[in-house]
């Protein structure tokens, strides 16, 4: 089996659980969507590219950390991937749970002087967000192992940022009007549970692979 068929599953199993975890309403969407729809559209992808500076940022260093660690402690890979496989069924069963009740969405709407504030803001909306951390350093588990190559680390780090750009100016484009907001809280639901499930499997995933 080459590099690639060995290391590429992970990789995209890892991208595949960012990108759901961006469909997860949290602090960062919730201020993306407020802000769009209650101060303006170009506010809103201002605060969206830091967010995404932010995921780039946690990537970037859990990646770094967790690649420096396993390579010198066999033993510390196991102890991280069995907390990050009961971290991924935490957060599976949260958000199982959230998809079981009717709470509503509460917005955020941040009024800032210009839009380098509304990219700062981004930056520490996500920097701040102990969830964050916690989730992108069992996401990154997922694909990194202590064998991996230099390609593999990048391209997560890459990946996540690219779907962290992309999908948080997508909810400030079409986000910025009620009706789109009321289609969210509908699906909002069924977004939660399909989180809940992907997380739990990939909870059991590593909890259970021998590498």
């Amino acid at each position: 089996m080459n590099e690639i068929q060995l290391f590429l599953p992970g990789v995209l199993l890892s991208l595949s659980a960012v990108m759901l975890a961006l469909m997860s309403p949290g602090p960062n969407i919730l201020a993306v969507i407020g802000t769009s729809m209650g101060v303006g559209r170009q506010e809103g992808i201002a605060l969206a590219l830091g967010v995404g500076c932010g995921t780039f940022l946690w990537v970037l260093m859990a990646v770094l950390g967790f690649t420096a660690i396993i390579s010198k402690y066999a033993v510390v890979m196991l102890a991280l991937k069995i907390l990050g496989g009961i971290y991924l069924l935490w957060l599976g069963y949260k958000a199982l749970r959230s998809a079981a009740s009717a709470k509503a969405v509460n917005l955020t709407t941040l009024e800032l002087d210009d839009k380098v504030a509304y990219f700062k803001r981004g930056v520490a909306v996500q920097m701040t967000n102990p969830k964050a951390a916690v989730a992108i350093l069992a996401i990154v588990s997922i694909g990194v192992h202590a064998d991996a190559p230099m390609w593999v680390g990048s391209s997560i780090v890459i990946g996540a940022t690219l779907l962290s750009v992309g999908g948080h100016v997508i909810y400030a484009l079409a986000f910025s009007t009620q009706p789109m907001v009321r289609i969210y809280t509908r699906a909002r639901r069924y977004i939660e549970a399909a989180l809940g499930a992907f997380f739990c499997v990939m909870g059991v995933k590593l909890l259970t692979e021998r590498s």
